[in-house]
């Protein structure tokens, strides 16, 4: 997951940085949502059920993405393309927004201020970008009846899933799983925040690469990356399971009550590993997510400054 770096005096203010993180995130999002369909259907898979009881249709990253392939043809590897874009939109802009105006504010200059304003930016980009997040999950888990894992909802587009949940569940209907969310995007923000300086740090101070190379960024990013898919991974699963879930007539969870209940069923049902579902493509999509994002909020930044400096 993405989080944004310190940022330089005199840059782009907090406005621009909402647009120019939240684009430079949908940028990343189109390399990296095959790979957020593969964990979708891994954490969906056994919901419920003791191990041993059912058929493992999915195997793997790489399996999974083969049998996704398969099963929906090329264009199933972007399922949830569009609300995929929508969430990294709304929930990285926010995050972007409230991260630049702490730091204008010099909160991230005190002890343990950088940790705290990444995890406070995560959550209201994680409450913001909630129900997108909902639609995302449903279209992503959707498939043939053959290898079908967890609920289906059988929406036929964003749109239409939009309506449907509003129609049938309300306003709060756009929200449900929202208790899972906040935690796992805190948890990454403050993870990856603490890490990734030092990871860049540690690797420069090695001399792997010329100073100033990119490679310092995308070695420190994958670095920090391996922290965060281990500190996000039981609270993504969690979430996953929280979002996809049916609902009864009152729009409650038919499965889990909350966040702390999908932990305890999890556990004892599947399992402790069970928690850590979908952790292989949950890595291979943080590492190049974190740093797409990263390098193209740079060159979106750069471009941006050389234009105000032209005074376009």
């Amino acid at each position: 997951m993405e989080v944004p770096r310190p940022r330089p005096a005199g840059s782009v203010s907090p406005h621009v940085d909402l647009v120019l993180g939240a684009a430079a995130c949908c940028l990343a999002c189109v390399f990296t949502n095959p790979l957020e369909v593969a964990k979708t259907r891994l954490q969906l898979q056994g919901e419920l059920r003791p191990p041993g009881t059912y058929r493992r249709r999915y195997r793997g990253a790489l399996q999974a993405l083969g049998a996704v392939r398969r099963a929906d043809g090329l264009r199933g590897l972007q399922k949830g393309l569009a609300a995929g874009l929508l969430y990294q939109a709304l929930m990285n802009g926010a995050r972007f927004y409230c991260y630049s105006h702490a730091e204008e504010g010099g909160w991230t200059q005190r002890p343990g201020g950088t940790v705290a304003a990444g995890a406070i930016a995560g959550a209201l980009g994680a409450f913001v970008g909630s129900p997108a997040y909902l639609v995302k999950t449903h279209l992503q888990a959707q498939t043939v009846a053959a290898m079908a894992v967890g609920h289906q909802h059988n929406h036929q587009g964003l749109t239409s899933a939009f309506e449907t949940i509003y129609r049938k569940q309300g306003l709060v209907g756009l929200w449900r799983g929202v208790s899972g969310a906040v935690p796992r995007v805190m948890v990454g923000s403050a993870v990856q925040l603490a890490t990734f300086a030092s990871a860049k740090e540690w690797v420069r101070k090695l001399q792997w690469f010329q100073e100033g190379s990119w490679m310092v960024a995308l070695a420190g990013g994958m670095i920090s990356s391996v922290a965060v898919a281990v500190a996000m991974t039981p609270f993504d699963v969690v979430s996953t399971r929280l979002y996809n879930q049916p609902v009864d007539e009152l729009g409650r969870g038919k499965h889990y009550r909350g966040l702390l209940d999908c932990f305890v069923q999890i556990s004892r049902k599947e399992g402790l590993l069970a928690l850590y579902k979908g952790i292989g493509p949950a890595y291979l999509r943080l590492g190049p997510h974190t740093i797409l994002s990263l390098l193209f909020w740079d060159e979106l930044r750069k471009l941006t400054s050389r234009y105000q400096q032209h005074g376009v």
